[in-house]
């Protein structure tokens, strides 16, 4: 037998034996290493978006136009499989850079198991179409859906900026840590303007780890570079919106917050938008985040009353830009109209007090015990206080421990990437934040269960 078909063969014959559990890590049956995707259809190993009870997404490129599925099932070998074609009901999708496929009418707290394939499309009009092959990857993953019996595990990283230097290490701590979720809280891009380099930082990037998102379900928070950009402007395309069942009608353009369970953890998403005003010159009048952060609070409103997020012994909450800053010469981000004041060191928001003013009375009385924050490239923890019923913990950025600017390099050692890691023990919620600069963990915070 080939070690390849051995190692195949082997790994189903073990994820079987464990059929019936929830198991504690991701896997992959098949081939250990990253694919060679040079001259396939299918050209990046699969993306798994937006982490729910009865959902996620698969998002993988392709090399030419395409019509892309996956099939899903609960039995490793994929005997009990279903086949799940993009883009929904009515038409299929075709598309000539991305496959983006839901799957839905999924068990909570439930081992899946999956592959992907696609057709090439020939495409000349709507009465000239024709499929020229399909290709099937052979390669088998695994995910588990979110839920009250799923492990209550999840990690942070935030401020990634497409920096690979950084990036890299940041995907080994997260392969080691095996959470059961990853919340990528914002700031994953810089202004892209074109699909291509989406691709490249969320599909293709220039790691080690390609496969780094096939087993570990994402969450995105996005940050305010994270809208910047004609291709950002409509992210949708590369990172899909959330069902919209999870939300009602007046909330359905909202497709970026969530309200997830897991375990004994309650997840808030939200999405501070932009560190500048609407108002402010530079953006020609094209953005619209005010009325954007209203909307949310009426629809936090709702979600911290769902029976599984009220009834979780700890809630934490996510989003890109601080909900408070201690420094009374931290830019508050309601300076209008154009962000600039001589109190300030910087005109654009380094904390949002309209966030903190819309959302902050809505987690204080729910008892939200943490929320966590990046956008200011240096790790810190504010603890509760000053109105505040939570902690804030703001996630390093980019550099690895110092900045190069034309050839010459300057030490930075309070610069530093972090993962962000939670776990339930011993009845109570651990963070250990770790600097991925130096391997050791940063700091660690424990949280009690919340008064329900």
């Amino acid at each position: 037998m080939k070690r390849r078909d051995f190692l195949k063969k082997s790994a189903i014959l073990a994820a079987a034996a464990g059929v019936g559990r929830v198991p504690a890590k991701a896997e992959i049956l098949g081939a250990a290493e990253n694919q060679d995707f040079e001259g396939k259809l299918i050209v990046s190993e699969p993306m798994l978006q937006n982490y729910a009870e009865t959902s996620v997404a698969v998002v993988f490129a392709v090399s030419s136009l395409a019509n892309g599925f996956v099939e899903v099932g609960k039995a490793p070998d994929l005997s009990d499989a279903r086949r799940v074609m993009c883009g929904g009901f009515r038409t299929t999708d075709i598309d000539e850079s991305v496959m983006r496929i839901r799957l839905t009418s999924l068990e909570p707290s439930t081992r899946y198991y999956y592959r992907i394939g696609a057709h090439k499309i020939k495409y000349k009009d709507g009465y000239n179409m024709s499929v020229e092959g399909t290709e099937i990857r052979d390669r088998i993953y695994s995910f588990t859906t979110a839920g009250k019996d799923s492990t209550a595990h999840f990690c942070v990283i935030n401020d990634t900026h497409s920096r690979w230097e950084s990036f890299g290490p940041i995907t080994d701590k997260l392969a080691a840590l095996s959470p059961s979720c990853v919340i990528w809280n914002g700031d994953a891009t810089n202004r892209e303007e074109t699909i291509d380099k989406q691709v490249r930082i969320f599909l293709n990037p220039k790691i080690d780890r390609k496969d780094y998102a096939s087993c570990t379900p994402y969450l995105l928070c996005p940050g305010n570079h994270d809208q910047r950009g004609r291709a950002n402007r409509n992210l949708e395309k590369i990172w899909l919106f959330r069902q919209n069942e999870e939300r009602s009608s007046r909330d359905w353009d909202l497709g970026r917050n969530f309200a997830v369970r897991m375990g004994d953890i309650a997840m808030i998403g939200l999405d501070t938008g932009e560190d500048k005003l609407d108002t402010n010159p530079r953006f020609a009048g094209l953005f619209n985040n005010g009325a954007y952060r209203e909307a949310q609070r009426l629809w936090l409103e709702d979600a911290l009353k769902r029976e599984e997020i009220s009834s979780a012994p700890f809630l934490v909450a996510f989003c890109h830009i601080p909900l408070f800053d201690d420094n009374p010469n931290a830019n508050p981000g309601d300076v209008y109209p154009d962000d600039h004041d001589i109190r300030y060191k910087h005109g654009y928001a380094a904390w949002q007090r309209t966030c903190f003013n819309l959302w902050g009375p809505l987690l204080n009385e729910a008892g939200c015990q943490l929320v966590i924050t990046g956008h200011q490239h240096i790790y810190r923890y504010l603890p509760s206080g000053d109105g505040r019923h939570w902690g804030e913990i703001i996630g390093g950025g980019p550099d690895m421990g110092y900045t190069e600017k034309d050839g010459v390099r300057k030490e930075k050692p309070e610069s530093f990437p972090t993962v962000v890691d939670g776990q339930i023990r011993k009845g109570k919620l651990e963070i250990n934040v770790f600097n991925i600069v130096t391997g050791k963990v940063q700091e660690t915070l424990e949280f009690k269960p919340r008064k329900i």
